[in-house]
């Protein structure tokens, strides 16, 4: 008879609970080593009815829901991510987690409210363009309000979105919590201007490195807002507050004295623009004394500001202490005899100089032996004279200095026809990269000289040649210099004639058709005003059909008729009808 023991182990699967037999086939299944204590796995199975069996059931839970939590979140970020795609698909643009370009897609008010909405998707986002967008001024606080969201952007870019005083003063408060901002762009918003720029004062976190107000019509007024600006930003590095012509107004009166004592402060700037500004000989004056306090300023920018005629002295005495300046520029100031002697005495003393541009000023014809005598002439690299009614004289003197120039300028300078071949012969070999000799009156004899330094391989470096508006020049020169190759980094070529006139290329056509091949680097090819014939044209655009080369030239006159009459058909059906 078997034991009371033996008979349970028989029949005990009828006697035991539903527990203790799941207890066992987990047993079977797990080593000794992997078991855990039965009283974590009835946590386990509390937790799964909603019913805490002890504090560490109660934890476990905890991170549980958690995790759903975070799952549910990581969901909610895909699909943002997908409304982002979705939203700048229909922009024709591609997500970028850290760049955001919206420039010229023509946004509207809605537009920008739903990418407000998106922003909290880009948490990684650090560059912002939604410039050229005009029909977003006036709601920029639809995005604005949405700024903290993306609070480690670097640079933001705003320019020409005809933002207004309400939008300037929205942009200010959300900047104040942007704190690693580096570039702020509010170029060509008239509203920044006519005392708005109050509303950015105090705003600037001391991150801010470049700040770009060009043509914004800045007042006296807001030259004293950016004055108090500026003297707390002291990493600023690039001041461009070009094309604002009212800034320099009464200066005796404070507005740009106030803006220019502030500037001292700034001792990081590197780069400082006033590009028509209006200013004055008053105005140099009291920007000279700042400039002696900015031992970092390596570009000066003062073009276009003809009304400093005859005063430029006051400025050339402080400027013999910026001895690490590089760039200077001058162009179209109307300076006069006087203004030049003043500069050419100071410019020994600038020894770190690569680049003048004194450009576009008549009088510089005829001081360019003592200019050229005066500069660090190894290390010059750009030195434009365009527009300076050279003389012979001083179109020689300008050889002196062609070796060592990477852009050679002297368009607008008839004196050069004829005499192309002296400056050419002082060309260094793969030195140039820019030669512009537009309206020089060139010769075929020119373009055949210009033709034999291509064929050699001294332009193998140039990337532009302006050849514009020199209608004397023959068939034969042009195909000449097409057929002599050499031009293999060219990137820029402009062949255009006058306005008013025209004159056929089929000649020389064919071989720029065959040179086009040896110009991979090609991206802009100008032609206006050249004539050719139906079967030219179409040789042509098929030889730049696959290469994304930016033709310029006035459309086939056949062409458009052809378009009139298939545009007047439809019409003229319509009326049968």
């Amino acid at each position: 008879m078997e034991s009371a023991e033996g008979q349970r182990g028989r029949d005990g699967s009828q006697r035991r609970s539903p527990l203790d037999v799941i207890m066992s086939q987990i047993r079977r299944k797990r080593s000794f080593s992997d078991r855990k204590p039965l009283g974590r796995f009835l946590s386990w199975t509390s937790d799964r009815t909603g019913i805490p069996e002890d504090g560490e059931s109660e934890g476990r839970g905890d991170r549980g829901q958690s995790q759903g939590v975070g799952a549910a979140a990581e969901s909610e970020r895909h699909v943002g991510w997908g409304r982002l795609c979705v939203f700048l698909q229909k922009l024709g643009k591609k997500a970028d987690s850290k760049s955001l370009n919206l420039a010229h897609c023509d946004l509207t008010a809605t537009d920008l409210l739903e990418l407000a909405s998106l922003l909290q998707f880009l948490p990684q986002l650090e560059e912002m363009n939604v410039s050229w967008n005009e029909l977003i001024g006036g709601s920029l606080t639809a995005l604005t309000s949405h700024l903290p969201q993306v609070d480690g952007i670097r640079m933001l870019k705003l320019c020409s979105c005809r933002l207004n005083a309400d939008d300037v003063a929205a942009l200010g408060e959300a900047l104040s919590c942007v704190p690693l901002l580096e570039t702020l762009d509010l170029s060509w918003n008239h509203g920044v201007g006519d005392g708005s720029l109050q509303g950015l004062l105090g705003k600037l976190h001391p991150s801010l490195r470049e700040l770009y107000l060009v043509a914004c019509q800045l007042t006296p007024t807001d030259a004293t807002a950016l004055g108090g600006m500026v003297a707390v930003l002291p990493r600023l590095g690039v001041l461009d507050i070009s094309h604002n012509p009212q800034l320099t107004q009464e200066v005796e009166t404070g507005g740009f004295r106030e803006l220019a004592a502030s500037l001292s402060h700034a001792t990081s700037l590197t780069v400082l623009r006033l590009q028509a500004c209006g200013l004055t000989a008053e105005g140099l004056n009291a920007l000279g004394g700042s400039l002696r306090c900015l031992p970092s300023i390596r570009e000066l920018d003062l073009s276009c500001n003809k009304r400093l005629a005859g005063g430029l002295n006051c400025l050339t005495f402080h400027l013999a202490h910026i001895t690490h300046l590089e760039i200077l520029d001058l162009h179209l100031c109307c300076l006069t005899q006087a203004d030049l002697e003043a500069l050419i005495q100071v410019l020994p003393s600038l020894t770190a100089l690569t680049e003048v541009n004194v450009s576009s000023n008549k009088e510089v014809g005829g001081v360019v032996h003592p200019l050229v005598s005066a500069l660090p002439l190894t290390q010059m690299r750009r030195m434009p004279l365009n527009s300076c009614s050279l003389s012979e004289e001083s179109f020689t003197a300008l050889a002196l200095a062609v070796p060592y120039l990477r852009s050679v300028d002297v368009s607008w300078c008839k004196v050069v026809g004829g005499r192309l071949a002296l400056l050419l012969a002082a060309l260094q070999p793969s030195v140039v990269m820019e030669l512009r000799l537009s309206s020089c009156d060139l010769t075929t004899d020119d373009v055949n000289h210009l033709a034999a330094v291509c064929r050699r391989g001294c332009l193998s470096s140039l990337q532009v040649l302006d050849l514009s508006y020199n209608g004397p020049v023959g068939d034969d020169g042009w195909s000449a210099l097409f057929e002599a190759g050499g031009l293999g980094s060219l990137e820029d070529l402009d062949l255009s004639l006058r306005p008013a006139t025209s004159a056929p290329c089929t000649v020389w056509l064919p071989a720029l058709l065959r040179a086009l091949p040896r110009m991979p680097a090609l991206a802009r090819l100008a032609m206006q005003r050249w004539t050719v014939g139906s079967q030219e044209r179409r040789q042509l655009n098929y030889s730049l059909k696959n290469r994304s080369i930016q033709l310029e030239w006035d459309p086939d006159v056949s062409d458009l008729t052809c378009k009139m009459k298939s545009q007047e058909k439809p019409e003229k059906s319509q009326v049968e009808e």
